[in-house]
């Protein structure tokens, strides 16, 4: 359980939440939800201990299993399977088991009896944590989440960031399952179905669903919510306060509906009264005998207006449109015999593209198979382990990182936007920021105390303040609340520019209507046809 007494949550001068009393107990799938940046990645963070409240007490009396929307692992160099493992410290204990296995090959007479009973007292250890079945139901999550026993195997640091993400979420969902008893793991998820295809997302449903410990869940996905959630918490920014509902998605819909009808009512009947009282006090208070109770009459409508709650604004969206393309030869990038490995795995090896003045392309391929790898070799961000990148006259390009690489979390806001755009007149710039809901204090705050979404808004404002005539667009629509995600599929539409495309958004492709596919890791190009959308989310 998760208990948050008199909470006070700041961003800068700004207060998200003040006096608040929130708990999670087992049972409770709540889904924490609110308009943009009313603070619901920043309220998660609080929970899960991961940062400091303003004001206020949160504490916990169980595991809590937290997956940010953006996951920074520990040991790269261990394998994903390790890492799944080591929720229940699994892995170490194989390894102990492994070298008393070799010891005991090894030595012989009293040694070897002394290796007998390590290799007893650690065997022990492991089946008290569920030993090989719990390794069974690791293998299991995982193979949910799409991550099969080859990429298992592989080591963190040659996974793509949407296998990373996957590993993550399956070693928080495996430290909560206990075998079929009842799990004391308080679930909090930010954005848990980014990465995961179809089929994942609906066995994701599933297991939340019949999660009997507590869950807390952030998603822009409405039919998760629909389908897990037993309790709203609304963030309302405008006054500060959570508003909790202790109902299903659906009859909090209607709930909310009401609620806002209301407070549209009981505002208008105010302001009305007092409309009319502040009349009649102008009336009465041109003559001496009546100043008394016209004065009254003021205060009392000036009372009515500041009883009432702050109006509800709308949520904002950023109003993104990519930049007039600079001009550029008729084939502004080449690749020939393009190969990447990391250590003995091979990604893709002799993968040749040529992309035109304003093409569309798509890249495609299975989870793993080099998508952002070849995004990163066009990006100039990674070298190749033989071909090369050819740039065509004029070339520009614009690179979109699903991990946010080209941002540095460390600087502000207004640093990373002028460092993304040196030469830009400073007045632009901060037009460019406002139209993507970035202003005042918010301008020096560190991008890697933003949400998600946040950070993915200010990686765009990068782009849009350049010139780009190839945008490289890797993930563009994760972290999106639906309408801005609506407003990057617009831009998307609009741009004349080239662009190659990674995603898992059938709607973003859709959107960009593209001419040809590449399809890794063999690198086989083609014209684009329908045929190949259902490949998108299965990617």
């Amino acid at each position: 359980m998760i208990t948050a007494t008199d909470l006070e949550l700041r961003a800068g001068s700004r207060i998200l939440l003040s006096g608040a009393d929130l708990r999670v107990q087992p049972g409770d799938r709540i889904g924490l939800v609110g308009r943009n940046g009313a603070g619901k990645t920043t309220s998660m963070r609080v929970l899960a201990g991961e940062s400091e409240p303003y004001g206020g007490k949160v504490g916990a009396n169980s595991p809590v299993g937290y997956l940010p929307q953006d996951p920074r692992e520990g040991d790269l160099r261990v394998t994903a399977k390790d890492r799944v493992l080591s929720a229940k410290g699994l892995d170490e204990l194989l390894r102990r088991m492994e070298k008393a296995q070799t010891a005991m090959a090894e030595l012989v007479d009293a040694d070897n009896d002394k290796a007998v009973r390590e290799y007893g007292r650690i065997e022990e250890r492991f089946a008290a944590l569920g030993g090989y079945a719990a390794e069974s139901e690791a293998a299991r999550i995982c193979n949910h989440l799409g991550l099969p026993d080859r990429v298992l195997d592989q080591q963190i640091a040659t996974l793509s960031g949407g296998q990373r993400r996957r590993v993550e979420l399956a070693r928080i969902l495996f430290a909560a399952s206990d075998g079929g008893a009842q799990s004391n793991t308080t679930l909090l998820l930010d954005e848990p179905t980014n990465h995961l295809d179809a089929d994942s997302i609906t066995w994701l449903r599933s297991f939340l669903s019949s999660h009997e410990g507590g869950l807390v869940v952030i998603s822009h996905d409405t039919e998760l919510l629909a389908a897990v959630v037993n309790k709203v918490w609304f963030l309302d920014a405008t006054r500060g306060e959570v508003d909790v509902y202790n109902m299903d998605w659906k009859r909090y819909l209607d709930a909310r509906a009401t609620d806002e009808k209301r407070r549209r009512r009981e505002r208008a009947n105010a302001e009305k009264k007092a409309s009319a009282l502040h009349t009649q006090a102008l009336k009465m208070g041109a003559k001496a005998t009546k100043a008394v109770a016209a004065k009254n009459m003021a205060r009392r409508a000036d009372e009515l207006l500041a009883g009432l709650e702050p109006e509800q604004k709308h949520d904002r969206v950023a109003k993104i449109r990519f930049p007039d393309p600079a001009p550029c030869g008729r084939t502004p990038i080449t690749a020939e015999g393009l190969s990447k490995a990391f250590g003995s795995l091979e990604v893709f090896t002799g993968v040749d593209l040529a992309v035109d003045r304003g093409a569309k392309v798509v890249v495609l391929g299975l989870n793993g198979a080099g998508k952002t790898t070849l995004l990163r070799l066009l990006a100039g961000t990674e070298e190749p382990d033989a071909g090369k990148v050819l740039p065509g006259h004029g070339l520009r390009t614009g690179y979109f990182a699903q991990e946010h690489d080209t941002l540095d979390m460390s600087a502000s806001v207004w640093e990373n936007i002028r460092h993304a755009s040196p030469d830009t007149p400073e007045q632009q710039l901060r037009t460019v920021l406002g139209t993507f809901m970035f202003s005042g204090e918010q301008l020096q705050q560190p991008a890697g105390t933003l949400s998600g979404g946040e950070r993915t808004r200010l990686a765009l404002a990068g782009l849009v303040s350049s010139s780009a005539n190839v945008l490289l667009l890797d993930e563009p629509t994760n972290n999106l609340d639906p309408a801005s995600r609506e407003q990057v599929l617009d831009a998307l539409r609009r741009f004349t520019g080239a662009v190659i495309l990674v995603t898992h958004d059938p709607g973003a492709v859709e959107a960009l209507d593209p001419d040809k596919v590449i399809v890794l890791p063999d690198g086989t190009e083609d014209l684009w046809s329908a045929d190949y959308l259902e490949l998108v989310q299965l990617a």
